[in-house]
This record gives structure tokens, sequence and C-alpha cells, in this order.
């Protein structure tokens, strides 16, 4: 299981600079204008401590991380439900991705041109809000128009829950407002979910700031950002795309007294990989031993034998047991060996649900 997220945001907002940073490539971030034409898709690991511990630990012929696919999306425009800039391939490309990663300016600099002449992160937000909204109440009313009259024809119950939440959806659009910000039954979110609404997408907020400010720790832009992010339930990562393009080539030691001068903990493509990873709620298990050492994502609230199926479908078909030990006993006591005599390694049954940092061996029937 895989994590996909598209950084978007107007043009020029330094979004390419960005993805340059997370994916140590080169990919072209030209000063106008749709540099960016087919989205470009990067991999990167998830920081994890508990994986270098387990690394060090076991020594394993293989060591395998999570990862996270970042999707570099061409800059959108006003008009783009209409046609205008790259217009519906931009919005084809972003109904890829689980999480949509919002890159907003919030420096001032004169040399690099705003496609709106000015700095202003609330209205940028708003227009691609109004852009997605307009896309997906384009699908909400083409599939209203195919199926209402028929259902209430038929008295078809299930096709009129979905008319019932289509339309729930449709009056929320209208008024200019995400579809994300309404409460939805699990059933609603199933109806749902086959129409891959854009504007259902949990959302990130991505103030890219200048190095001045990351220093000062102020910027009235943010401050704007986060009160406008209020209203999506949503995390503003605050990050300086050019300090993160100048961390790319340094070793660990040296970004961390990069990053120690800056007065910083950790880097802010650290900080939104791990935030991206939580805002869907996934978490992670390992597998661990002299072959392999494997980090392994699962969505919180799966159990013992769905993760099984994660590694292979047939672990799942055929579950026994699982046979466990949690990261911090692990770490607290320094060995398997040491686990076990403590009893702390437990079989668990088909009805465990799996902890953030688990460190599983799965028992099945071939």
């Amino acid at each position: 299981m895989s994590l996909k997220a598209g950084i978007v945001g107007l043009p020029n907002v330094g979004k390419s600079t960005l993805f340059n940073s997370i994916t140590k490539k080169n990919i072209l971030a030209a000063n106008y204008p749709f540099a960016t034409i087919e989205p470009n898709v990067g991999v990167v690991t998830v920081p994890d401590e508990r994986l270098d511990y387990l690394n060090d630990l076991y020594k394993p012929k293989s060591l395998v991380p999570t990862i996270v696919e970042f999707f570099d999306i061409a800059g959108l425009v006003q008009g783009a439900a209409n046609g205008e800039g790259l217009g519906n391939k931009f919005l084809s490309h972003i109904r890829e991705v689980d999480a949509i990663v919002e890159v907003v300016r919030c420096f001032e600099d004169n040399n690099i041109i705003h496609v709106e002449n000015s700095v202003d992160p609330v209205r940028d937000i708003e227009i691609i809000d109004i852009e997605l909204i307009l896309a997906d109440l384009e699908i909400v009313e083409n599939r209203l128009g195919k199926i209402e009259k028929k259902a209430i024809m038929s008295k078809d119950k299930e096709g009129l829950k979905e008319v019932e939440v289509l339309k729930k959806v449709k009056e929320c659009l209208l008024n200019n407002e995400p579809c994300r910000r309404l409460e939805y039954s699990e059933d609603e979110l199933k109806i749902l979910k086959p129409f891959n609404l854009l504007t259902l997408k949990p959302i990130i907020y991505v103030a890219n700031i200048s190095e001045d400010d990351l220093l000062n720790d102020s910027n009235k832009y943010v401050e704007t950002v986060k009160e406008y992010a209020l209203k999506d339930r949503a995390e503003v990562i605050t990050v300086c795309a050019k300090v993160e393009s100048e961390l790319v080539d340094l070793s660990d030691e040296e970004k961390k007294v990069f990053l120690s001068e800056l007065g910083v903990d950790e880097s802010g493509l650290d900080k939104l990989i791990k935030t991206t990873y939580k805002l869907l709620g996934l978490e992670t298990f390992f597998t661990a031993g002299s072959d392999e050492v494997r980090a392994w994502t699962y969505k919180k609230g799966m159990k013992a034998p769905a993760c099984a199926g994660i590694i292979h479908t047939d672990f799942e078909k055929g579950f026994i047991k699982a046979e466990i030990m949690s990261y911090s006993d692990l770490y607290e006591l320094g060995d398997e060996k040491m686990v076990k005599e403590k009893g702390k390694m437990r079989l668990e049954g088909k009805d465990y649900l799996m902890q953030d940092g688990d460190i599983c061996y799965f028992r099945f029937n071939r």
C-alpha cells in the first residue's frame, strides 16, 4: 500500500522547486507558467527512526522503507474547469491522488512573476477551490441527470439514497464550498467513492516562505493561510522551498548542522511527508529478520489478517495467528530473546487490531 499525494498550486509558487527537493530529481523549474506539462512522479521514503534501529539490530541483507509517491502537477489558473491553461488535463491528473498538497506562495520577490500580479495566498487558494468545485459540480450534475428521475419512478432504495447524497453535495458545491467540509456517514462515503471527487480529497497547505521568515518565524501571509485552513480542518506546513533545495546534496550530518543553525528540528520536507502520511490515517508495521527488515503501510483500524494480506494475499486467506512484539518493547529490552523471556512476545488472532510499530511474523496455511 503506497500513498499518492499531488503537489498543486498556481504557477510560480514553488511547486517544482519543492518537488525537486523531495525527489532529488532535476525537474524543470522555470520562471513562467506551465513549466511542468506532464505530472512528474517521485518516490520518497517516509522518515522513520524505528527502521534505522531495526536495521542496526538485525543487520539484514535488505532494508525496505515505506514510501510516498509525490506527483508534481502542472500549475492551475483561473478558468481551468472550462479549459483555460492546461484545463482538464490538470483535473484528470489530480483525480489519481489520495491527498492534495497545495503549495501557497507566502513570500515577496519582485524577480519571480506571480500569475495574479500580487501575493495573496487566500485568494490563490480560493482560485483553486473554485476550479475544483466546478469540476466536481459537473460530475454530480451529470450523474443526477442520469439517475434522479429513474430512481424516483422506480422507488429504488439504493438509487434514492444516491440521489439524496448527491443533492447534499451539489448544494454544498453551489455555495462555493469544497465538499470535504460536510459530514458524511460511512454509507454516504461508499456512495461517493466511485466519483473520486476532487474537493472531497484531504488537503494539506504548504506555505512557501522566504529564508528570512524561516529564521524570524514570522509571516503575515502564513497566519491568513492557517485561519483559512480551519474551514477544511487541514494542516498547514511552513516550508522554505529554497532552503529545502539547498539541503538536497548534504549528508545527514551536514543537514543536522544546517538545520540547527536555522533553529529548526527537522526539514520542512520531513514534516510534509509525515503529515501527509498521518493525514490519511496510515500507520506502519514491520517485518524483521536477517534477510530483510521492512516497513509496511496499513490503514489504522485494520485487523491482523488484512495486514498480512498486504504482504501477500495467501497470508490473509490462510491466516492462523500473528506472532507480535511491539517496537517499544524491543527497543527497551534490546533483542528478541529478552522480549520472549519477559513474556512480551504474543500470539494474536483474526480480531486483533494492528498497532503502529508492531513487529510481526504471520503464521498461515499454504
